[in-house]
C-alpha cells in the first residue's frame, strides 16, 4: 500500500501473502502508545500487513527505522515467543483475545554483523498470524545467493544488485516524499563524498539534477540505478580490456574477442583441459544473448561494454559456484568424517580478556550455521544458585546458563536440521548446580537432546560414528565423564576425594568454585581445546582445568567422550569412535607434521 494512502480502522489482523518477487523491504512505523511494537513490512517474494487496532487511527513515522529497512536484506533471523516481562507493556500489547500474548509476539533480529543487532518487536491478533509471518519472513532471510540469484525482477546481470547495491536502493525507493516521489537530497545524501559528480552522474540518465527536484518512482528503475552508478564510478579498466582484446575503434567486442577475453584472460591456465575445457563459440555466444542489452548487437555476436560490464557481474564470475550453494555432499559417513562448523567461546561479543558475554550470540551463530558452540560453565554466586558462562578468570561479564539452554533449544534447528553438539567446559564444582545443568539440559532440549546411544551404534570398540543423516534434530554433549569405577565408591567418598579416579582422565583435577575465587596453577591432563594455553599464567586469561563431572552430567554424555590424547597407535588400538580428544593449533600442527598419515586416519 502507497505511504500515504488512507488507511481505515480494523478490528481484525490483516495478513496478506501473495508471490510477487519484489527485492525491496518497505517498513513504516505505527505512532500508538506503545513504540516500537507494530509495522508495515513487504519483502522478498511476500507481501505481509499486520495493522494495529488503536481508537485514534494509524499515523506512519516516515523516518523511524531507516537504518532496519536496508540492513534486513543483510542479515536477520526471527525469534519467536520473546516477549517483555513489564506488566504494563504486556497489558498495552495485549491486543485480541485468541492465544497467549507470548505466543503471538515476534522479535527481528538484524544488524551488519552477528555483534551489533537490534532488535524489532511486533505482536500479531492470532497465533496461526504470528507463526506464519515468522515462518514467510525466515524464509526470505534466508534464501540462499542461488535462490535470489534467480529472481524476475531483475534483468540478467544485475543479480549483484541484490547483494552489493540493493542497501542504497532500497533506501532511495522507500524515502519518498507524500506524492510517492525520491527527492534528489536523498541521493545526494547518500552519495556526499562529490556532490559535482553525482550531478554530472545524474543528467548523463536524463534525470534532474538540482537537490530541491525529485524524481517519479517508476522512473527510478533497477536498470535506471545501474547506469547512475556506473556514470557515478567509471570503470577505466574495462576500456582498457576492450582496447586490449581488439576493440579500439568500435564499442563492442566480437564473439571471437569474447571468447579470447574468457579463454586467455580469465580461465586459469592450471586448468586440466578435459575436465574444464575452454568454452567454444557457441557458448560464448550464449552468454552475449544473455546479458547483451541490445538485441541487435547480441544477434550480430557482438557484446557492448554495457552487456560485458553485466556478464561480469553474473553468476558465471560469482566468487562460489551457484551449484556449491546448494547441499549436495553425502551426509551418511559417520559423524567423525566431517568437517565440523564450530565456535569457540560462543559467549563472548568482543575480546576474551574484558569483553561482554551475550546469550544473544548462541542464537546469531546458530542461525549462521554453526553446529558446535562452546559453553564455559562457572558455579553461579547468588543466592539462587544458579549456573553462569564466562570466561574464567578475566573481567568478562557473565550470563545465565538456562537463559543459554533456552537460546540453543529456540534455534538449534532453524536453519539445518543436522545434530548440534554442546562443548561443555565446565568448571562448576558444585554437585547442585551441575544437577541443575543437566536437569536444565534435560527439560528444555526435551526429545532432541541424545539421552542413550542409538540401538545400531553401540558405545563398543570397532562401531563407527552415526551418521549426521541418522543424528538429524538431535543435540549432543561433550563433556568429561565419570568412569565406571569411580561411580561404584561414589557414595562413600566426598566429592573432593574423587578428583583421582573420577573422569576417564584419572589425572584431571579440581578447580575453584567460581573464576574469581582463586588460583588456577595446575594443568589439566586432557587435551581439551585450551589445555596448551592452561600452562600458561593468569594474566592471559585462561581458565585453567574442569572440575569432576557429576552423575547427573555424565549420564548426557555417549558419542563425544572427551579423553587424553597419549599416541595414534594406542588410540587405534582401543578403537573407540565415540572417544575424542582435542587439539590447539600448534600441537594440531606438531602431529600433523610428526605423522600425517596417521593424523589423517585418526578416528
Amino acid at each position: 500500500m502507497p505511504q500515504h494512502e488512507a488507511r481505515p480502522h480494523l478490528k481484525n489482523s490483516e495478513c496478506v501473502c501473495e508471490s510477487n518477487r519484489k527485492i525491496q523491504i518497505r517498513i513504516r512505523k505505527f505512532a500508538i502508545a506503545a513504540p516500537n511494537v507494530l509495522r508495515f513490512l513487504e519483502i522478498p517474494s511476500f507481501k505481509v500487513c499486520f495493522c494495529f487496532q488503536h481508537p485514534d487511527g494509524i499515523d506512519w513515522v516516515d523516518s523511524l527505522e531507516r537504518n532496519l529497512k536496508t540492513q534486513l536484506s543483510d542479515k536477520y533471523h526471527v525469534a519467536s515467543k520473546r516477549h517483555k516481562e513489564d506488566p504494563k507493556l504486556r497489558e498495552l500489547l495485549d491486543v485480541g483475545n485468541i492465544g497467549r500474548l507470548e505466543h503471538r509476539m515476534i522479535t527481528v533480529v538484524y544488524g551488519p554483523d552477528l555483534v551489533n543487532i537490534s532488535h524489532l518487536n511486533l505482536v500479531a491478533f492470532q497465533e496461526e498470524v504470528a507463526k506464519s509471518f515468522s515462518c514467510i519472513l525466515f524464509f526470505s532471510g534466508g534464501a540462499t545467493q542461488k535462490q535470489t540469484s534467480q529472481c524476475e525482477s531483475y534483468p540478467d546481470g544485475m543479480q549483484y544488485l541484490f547483494f552489493g547495491f540493493v542497501n542504497s536502493y532500497t533506501k532511495l525507493k522507500l524515502q519518498v516524499t507524500p506524492e510517492g516521489r525520491i527527492p534528489l537530497k536523498n541521493i545526494y545524501r547518500l552519495f556526499s563524498a562529490d556532490r559535482k559528480r553525482v550531478e554530472t552522474a545524474l543528467e548523463a540518465c536524463s534525470l534532474p539534477s538540482s537537490r530541491n527536484d525529485s524524481i517519479p518512482q517508476e522512473d527510478f528503475t533497477p536498470d535506471v540505478y545501474r547506469v547512475f552508478l556506473n556514470n557515478l564510478c567509471p570503470r577505466p579498466e574495462i576500456d582498457n580490456i576492450f582496447s586490449e582484446f581488439g576493440a579500439k575503434s568500435k564499442p563492442y567486442l566480437t564473439v571471437d574477442q569474447m571468447m579470447d577475453f574468457i579463454n586467455l584472460k580469465q580461465r586459469d591456465p592450471r586448468l586440466n583441459e578435459i575436465l574444464y575445457p575452454p568454452l567454444k563459440q557457441e557458448q560464448v555466444q550464449v552468454l552475449i544473448e544473455k546479458y547483451e542489452p541490445n538485441n541487435s548487437l547480441a544477434k550480430k555476436g557482438q557484446i557492448s561494454v554495457d552487456g560485458f560490464m553485466r556478464y561480469l557481474s553474473g553468476e558465471e564470475n560469482g566468487v562460489v559456484s551457484p551449484e556449491k550453494l546448494d547441499l549436495n555432499e553425502d551426509m551418511s559417513q559417520p559423524l567423525s568424517h566431517y568437517f565440523i562448523n564450530s565456535s569457540h567461546n560462543t559467549y563472548l561479543t568482543a575480546g576474551q580478556l574484558a569483553g561482554n558475554s551475550s546469550v544473544e550470540m548462541y542464537r546469531q551463530v546458530l542461525l549462521s550455521g554453526c553446529r558446535c558452540v562452546e559453553l564455559d560453565c562457572w558455579k553461579g554466586r547468588t543466592a539462587e544458585e544458579e549456573p553462569v558462562i564466562t570466561h574464567g578468570f578475566t573481567m568478562t561479564t557473565e550470563i545465565s546458563f538456562k537463559e543459554v539452554i533456552e537460546a540453543i533449544a529456540e534455534c538449534a534447528f532453524k536453519t539445518s536440521p543436522f545434530p548440534i553438539l554442546l562443548s561443555f567446559e565446565n568448571h562448576v564444582d558444585s554437585p547442585k548446580q551441575q544437577a541443575k545443568m543437566a536437569e536444565y539440559c534435560r527439560l528444555i532440549f526435551g526429545d532432541a537432546l541424545l539421552m542413550e546411544p542409538l540401538e545400531k551404534y553401540p558405545l563398543e570398540s570397532g562401531v563407527p560414528l552415526p551418521s549426521p543423516m541418522d543424528l538429524m534434530y538431535k543435540i549432543l554433549v561433550k563433556n568429561k565423564k565419570k568412569s565406571h569405577k569411580s561411580s561404584e565408591g561414589s557414595g562413600k567418598k566426598k566429592l573432593s576425594e574423587q578428583v583421582s579416579n573420577t573422569y576417564s582422565d584419572s589425572s584431571s583435577v579440581f578447580e575453584p568454585s567460581s573464576p574469581g575465587a582463586g588460583e588456577a596453577d595446575t594443568e589439566s591432563d586432557d587435551d581439551d581445546d585450551d589445555d596448551d594455553c592452561k600452562k600458561s599464567s593468569m594474566d592471559e586469561g585462561t581458565a585453567g582445568s574442569e572440575a569432576m563431572a557429576t552423575e547427573e552430567m555424565s549420564n548426557l554424555v555417549n558419542y563425544i567422550q572427551p579423553v587424553k590424547f597419549e599416541s595414534f597407535e594406542i588410540s587405534k588400538k582401543r578403537n573407540k569412535s565415540f572417544e575424542m580428544s582435542s587439539f590447539v593449533e600448534t600441537k594440531g600442527l606438531e602431529q600433523l607434521t610428526k605423522s600425517p598419515v596417521e593424523f589423517v586416519e585418526y578416528p
